[in-house]
């Protein structure tokens, strides 16, 4: 019985390494690393997103109602902040994360210039 057993979960593990498998990988152009011999895809397609659309898309969620302490959109909260910190400082802190908001907030594939962006839409319409 110990064998069957011992059998039932080689296959079981084996099974579950593949569902869990990673589907493919991802190169970044200029990555050395990669060494599969495809090419390597760009960073990004070289469109830059405007403040207002980076917003829309991903900081509404949070920002149009200043959920959990986040600068309230429209408030004057972002302005002061802009005031106190300064937009370099309010950059590190979204590129960093801060509070509950983690790194780069739900924007993942945001570049940098795209989140001063959209802080300096929040800013300008505070």
């Amino acid at each position: 019985m110990a064998l069957a057993t011992s059998v039932y979960a080689a296959v079981d593990r084996d099974a579950i390494i593949e569902r869990i498998k990673p589907h493919g990988n991802i190169c970044v152009e200029g990555d050395e690393t990669c060494g599969t011999g495809a090419p390597a895809v760009a960073a990004s397609a070289g469109t830059v997103r405007s403040g207002e659309e980076v917003y829309n898309r991903f900081c509404t969620a949070c920002h149009a109602t200043g959920l959990l302490e986040s600068p309230k959109f429209g408030s004057g909260a972002m302005s002061a902040r802009a005031d106190e910190k300064g937009l370099d400082g309010l950059l590190a802190s979204a590129i960093s994360g801060i509070n509950a908001m983690p790194p780069k907030g739900t924007c993942n594939d945001c570049a940098d210039e795209e989140l001063e962006a959209a802080i300096q839409y929040m800013i300008d319409n505070d």
